[in-house]
């Protein structure tokens, strides 16, 4: 699997993902670089969902 391509666009992608997702923290959604999979890993915990429906709703938005 490809590294998510995001750097640029984390705020919109972030702000994004809380609107869905209200469960979702400040805390949870701390991007850095080189940390994709921790990133990856707290979503699947917190929103229940597999590694790749992590990865298609970030690479969809």
């Amino acid at each position: 699997m490809d590294k998510l391509e995001f750097k640029g666009t984390w705020n919109e992608v972030k702000g994004k993902l809380k609107q869905k997702y209200a469960q979702l923290t400040e805390d949870d959604l701390v991007y850095e670089e080189g940390l994709d999979d921790q990133l990856i890993g707290k979503l699947q915990k917190k929103l229940g969902k597999t590694r790749d429906e992590i990865i298609k709703e970030i690479k969809s938005i």
